[in-house]
């Protein structure tokens, strides 16, 4: 809803949204849709709080309203005791996680992520990626982030490859999958995480959420209604993973251990 294609057509919630007018689009930006930056895009003089509450000012919620979203969606990223915080008072990690809260205040469909792991350190974008995932199961939304991550995408319910600005076809698409541990990072999905199928990153984007049909994009006419996506290919799932040595342990474990300086 920012630029208008200069082809196709794009449909979000079952709305075309190149034929729409400006007021329109605002309304699909205040209601529908919300934006996580990657350098998070805080007021620096305004508390967590009021952040999170601002883009419900704007949309013209009730006070009592606005203050009840903006408590649970602090509580839900687990800031719930650094509301008076301002963003100078908060590590990178929860300055993005204020940003997380302001996206999911609005109540929308979609969320687009820019980036959203790129100022953080490797163990504070595992985490914030993590909790994205976690929300956008639990609140029933579509996060779509655009990332070169390879931490990130090893996590994503569905990944896109993009090239030259053209999205891929799936039988264009270069996937692969890090089943032996050797070629794993230590970061990598495990056990007991959702499956994932992973494209190899020349500018990628990776969709998560619990309803995958509220975005999609066609070139050659929309739909009657909004596209049941297809399940995720999933790679070589039931795969053993390699043992590693004791040298790629000692490694692996650095790798682990959490940057403490940050």
């Amino acid at each position: 809803g920012l630029d208008r294609p200069t082809s196709g057509e794009v449909w979000i919630d079952g709305q075309r949204v190149d034929r729409m007018s400006d007021k329109q689009l605002n309304e699909l930006r205040r209601h529908t849709v919300s934006v996580i930056f990657q350098s998070f895009g805080l007021l620096p003089l305004l508390s967590a709080h009021e952040n999170v509450e601002l883009p419900l000012r704007i949309a013209g919620v009730s006070a009592r309203e606005r203050g009840r979203r903006t408590r649970r969606v602090l509580e839900l990223v687990g800031l719930g005791r650094r509301t008076d915080h301002r963003p100078y008072e908060l590590s990178g990690g929860e300055q993005q996680r204020v940003a997380i809260a302001r996206a999911l205040a609005t109540e929308p469909r979609l969320i687009l992520a820019d980036e959203p792991t790129g100022e953080l350190d490797s163990a504070t974008a595992v985490a914030v990626f993590g909790l994205m995932r976690d929300l956008a199961r639990s609140e029933g939304i579509t996060i779509v982030t655009c990332t070169h991550d390879r931490l990130v995408m090893e996590r994503a319910d569905r990944v896109e490859e993009l090239s030259d600005g053209r999205l891929l076809e799936r039988e264009e698409q270069q996937v692969w999958t890090h089943v032996q541990a050797r070629e794993r990072s230590p970061f990598a999905a495990q056990e007991g995480d959702s499956e994932t199928t992973i494209h190899r990153p020349s500018g990628l984007s990776s969709l998560l959420g619990a309803d995958q049909r509220v975005f999609t994009a066609s070139d050659e006419g929309a739909p009657e209604s909004p596209k049941e996506p297809k399940p995720a290919e999933v790679v070589a799932a039931e795969v053993e993973a390699e043992e590693l040595t004791d040298d790629e342990a000692d490694d692996a474990s650095r790798w682990a251990r959490p940057d403490r300086s940050q």
